[in-house]
């Protein structure tokens, strides 16, 4: 999966449920997608935090994405997740959230995100191995170079988003591959979101952090909808 910033619990899902998980940092950066941004209820209403960031090419990779230092973006975020979570539940753990966020140093998108996403993986207690898509030496494109890192797991299944389903049937992974292909099955329990009364899913891991804690949700993220 392309590292992004601040990811929604099901992207937690796929690195619990995974003995392996490769961030590609590598991949293509794409402009106004996850990579820098996600999105958070603010006033009630979905509001997009971004990290702002200097597109120098076309097709430059994640890794090689720098984080525009001049708009002194961290304090921007961590002064907004300090007002807007004051009041609810779990806002102390916002604040070790706020603390990280401030205390970054990363130039780079990739570095930044693994970061932030490797520190909320300790504090949910998911202890699956870790690596990085630029240390495999691996060549090619989409589906020839997805099989190609799996080849250097020791694994026999390989768990997909579902949003991946359409470009492996075209390129027919299953063909050309011996590991067996699995997709994703998760949709979440609602959870009581403070002084918000219809359930809006798919924010970042902090608004479930901010309203039930970083126990409850290491367990949340493992819990689907029936």
């Amino acid at each position: 999966m392309q590292p992004t910033y601040f990811p929604w619990a099901g992207y937690f899902n796929l690195i619990a449920k995974s003995d392996f998980f490769i961030f590609l940092d590598d991949a293509q950066f794409q402009k106004n997608s996850w990579h820098n941004r996600n999105r958070l209820l603010v006033n009630q209403k979905v509001h997009w935090l971004t990290v702002p960031v200097r597109h120098k090419a076309l097709g430059q990779s994640i890794k090689d994405t720098e984080v525009d230092l001049t708009q002194h973006w961290r304090t921007k975020h961590s002064k907004l997740l300090k007002n807007n979570y004051s009041r609810h539940p779990f806002s102390k753990e916002v604040l070790d959230i706020c603390n990280l966020i401030e205390m970054d140093d990363s130039e780079y998108l990739a570095e930044l995100n693994i970061k932030l996403i490797s520190w909320l993986l300790k504090k949910l207690n998911i202890n699956t191995q870790i690596l990085l898509s630029s240390a495999m030496d691996v060549k090619g494109k989409r589906t020839t170079r997805l099989i190609d890192l799996i080849k250097q797991l020791p694994v026999d299944c390989y768990l997909s988003p579902k949003g991946s389903a359409a470009y492996l049937e075209e390129d027919s992974f299953n063909d050309r591959s011996d590991v067996n292909l699995i997709y994703q099955e998760y949709s979440p329990e609602p959870y009581l979101q403070y002084r918000h009364k219809i359930f809006e899913s798919h924010l970042s891991i902090i608004d479930v952090v901010a309203n039930i804690g970083f126990s409850e949700t290491s367990q949340y993220i493992l819990t689907i909808k029936k």
